[in-house]
């Protein structure tokens, strides 16, 4: 079993992904943030997705004696080569390999922090962090909020590759995000890369507050953020469950600065301006979504397009703003539509906005069927799938 997950790992790694787009607005649009203005200024080197990983991992090793990294293959580099070299430059007491089991794995870490420690925890696909569910919805979760905050967890990170990958089949594509969104006491952050778009990458993070306990996924859009945001996760005094786009792992490429920094979670950012329709995604969807605005430009169509980068507690603010401008409002993600996070976006704009939108809200999302393999391409929330949904919403 484990030999054949690193051969499709490996398979994974050489092949060619021309065909998929990337958003480069990372780099070229400034965030609000100073932190994100203070990265504009800084020189780095380009690097792809698993790189950036590489170097969060290392800062985050060498600037806490307590913080350990462990998982499935982990000591070696890992499936995807994220932790390449780290046990040779930590030693295998802080870097380590663990059994072919979730729930332990999770569990460890738990225990790991409610001592006090730093425990980064790869779950080796998202597909497989159901056996671990109990750990992170029962335990993790709700660890500090049942000892009244007399104890906490608050140094667990959860690192997992999310995400289709263009033949991962039924157990090494699905974007199980929205199963840990209604879940108080965690945060989910999503990661999407430079190239732009795969978000993919979720965390689930325990609130400090237990009365503002929630669920947050954050998703970075480039390299360049997936550092940044990986290592504000793992320095949060919070459970995080942090979801990584396999499918940028060597696809995305930008410039990353080689120093220790950290972008702030929780903060949706507009990376393209419009006045027609507002379009809201994560992860690697947002590259798909971007090559639909471009196209729909050239049809007279002006989109605004956020990258919510955190799902819960999400940036309301931010997209109601950009709502209220447009009047319209598309949401796109790879997860099934039905109960998918999309589904809580529509809601809540509409009990926001109603008054001003132009039309109803629109999901394009995935089907609500098992991950296919040869039929992925009707599965995916596709280019055409959402500037035909964008020329309904505009022309309701």
């Amino acid at each position: 079993m484990a030999k054949s997950v690193k051969e499709l790992g490996k398979q994974w790694m050489i092949s060619s992904f021309s065909k998929r787009g990337f958003s480069t607005a990372c780099s070229t649009l400034k965030s609000s943030s100073s932190s994100s203005s203070t990265m504009e200024k800084q020189s780095g080197k380009s690097v792809n997705l698993f790189t950036a990983v590489n170097q969060a991992l290392y800062i985050a090793l060498e600037t806490d004696p307590n913080a350990y990294l462990f998982g499935e293959d982990v000591s070696f580099g890992g499936v995807f080569r994220c932790s390449t070299g780290l046990a040779d430059q930590f030693g295998s007491k802080r870097v380590f390999n663990t059994p072919l089991c979730e729930q332990g794995i999770v569990g460890f870490g738990i225990g790991l922090a409610a001592m006090g420690n730093r425990a980064i925890a790869e779950v080796q696909f998202a597909d497989y962090i159901f056996p671990a569910f109990d750990q992170i919805v029962n335990e993790a979760a709700k660890f500090r909020y049942r000892s009244g905050n007399q104890f906490n967890c608050g140094g667990l990170t959860i690192r997992t590759p999310y995400g289709a990958v263009g033949h991962g089949g039924h157990y090494h594509s699905q974007s199980p995000e929205s199963f840990f969104c209604q879940v108080p006491g965690l945060k989910v952050t999503f990661h999407s890369a430079s190239i732009g778009a795969l978000h993919v990458e979720v965390f689930i993070l325990y609130l400090q507050s237990p009365a503002q306990a929630k669920v947050k996924v954050v998703i970075p859009r480039s390299p360049k953020q997936e550092k940044g945001l990986l290592l504000a996760s793992i320095r949060d005094p919070n459970p995080v469950i942090f979801f990584e786009p396999k499918w940028l792992y060597r696809l995305a490429v930008e410039e990353v600065p080689e120093d220790d920094y950290m972008f702030p979670l929780s903060e949706a950012e507009v990376i393209r301006h419009g006045s027609d329709i507002t379009l809201v995604g994560w992860g690697s969807q947002l590259a798909v979504m971007e090559q639909a605005c471009v196209d729909a430009e050239k049809e007279g169509i002006s989109c605004e397009l956020i990258d919510l980068k955190t799902l819960i507690p999400w940036d309301k603010e931010t997209v109601e703003a950009s709502v209220r401008k447009t009047g319209r409002l598309l949401v796109s993600h790879e997860a099934p539509v039905t109960g998918g996070f999309g589904a809580e976006i529509s809601a809540s704009i509409m009990e926001r906005c109603f008054s001003r939108l132009e039309a109803p809200v629109a999901r394009t999302c995935g089907l609500d069927t098992p991950f296919p393999l040869v039929f992925e391409p009707f599965f995916m929330p596709t280019k055409n799938k959402i500037l035909d949904a964008i020329k309904a919403t505009v022309n309701y």
